[in-house]
């Protein structure tokens, strides 16, 4: 995670909105009242979809292939072919251990651990997902102001400087929060695979792997 990928995705989604240049505040009719709807439209979509995919990750199955934790240098494509090949491997919601979707034999402790790394993985997840919408929303937000300011801040690229420093306050606590928590997975990943051997390829989460993620927060905010 040498750069973060939130701000980027963020600018992406509040360019558009930018570019309708939202107009002076005044009666809530015509153009200007329609903008107004629409824009708060897509904040209540945004918000309904951002608790669904939350909901999801409580409900569905972890895929561990897919879900594989690497930041920075050490997400390179030896990395990445670690899990390539392997089984489709899944952590249930009730704690099971499915390779191919099949039920592997696990005791109550191993369910307890596999359901701790799961809650970890997800933990992650769900902080992703609140960087996200809280971005986009602060984003929102700061595009405001008259039609000739939002024009004339697009042209001066004031207006995207403003929109990158407000994003980037909502980026850094909480991608530093999912640094302070990859310790937490591979300790959890490490005692999986002591006590469950068919969990043991899956647990590729390396200290390079924490090391990469707090240098990453560093460097991307060190001289913002």
């Amino acid at each position: 995670m040498t750069k973060t990928t939130f701000l980027p995705a963020a600018l992406c989604l509040l360019l558009p909105l930018a570019a309708q240049a939202q107009p002076a505040r005044g009666a809530d009719t015509g153009i200007s009242g329609e903008i107004r709807r629409e824009l708060a439209d897509a904040r209540k979509e945004m918000r309904v979809e951002m608790a669904k995919a939350k909901q999801d990750l409580d409900t569905d199955n972890l895929q561990l292939n897919r879900d594989s934790l690497h930041f920075g240098k050490n997400d390179d494509r030896k990395a990445r072919t670690a899990t390539a090949d392997l089984p489709k491997a899944e952590i249930t919601p009730a704690g099971d251990f499915l390779i191919d979707g099949t039920a592997q034999p696990i005791d109550a402790r191993q369910r307890r651990e596999l359901l701790a790394y799961r809650g970890l993985v997800v933990e992650i997840a769900k902080t992703g997902i609140d960087i996200g919408q809280r971005s986009a929303e602060a984003a929102l937000t700061a595009v405001d102001g008259s039609w000739l300011g939002l024009v004339f801040g697009a042209m001066t690229g004031s207006l995207e400087r403003r929109i990158e420093h407000t994003v980037r306050q909502e980026v850094e606590p909480g991608v530093r929060g999912i640094c302070r928590l990859l310790p937490r997975v591979m300790e959890s990943q490490q005692r999986l695979s002591e006590s469950l051997p068919q969990f043991r390829p899956y647990a590729t989460m390396t200290q390079a792997d924490i090391d990469d993620c707090e240098d990453g927060v560093r460097r991307e905010f060190a001289t913002r």
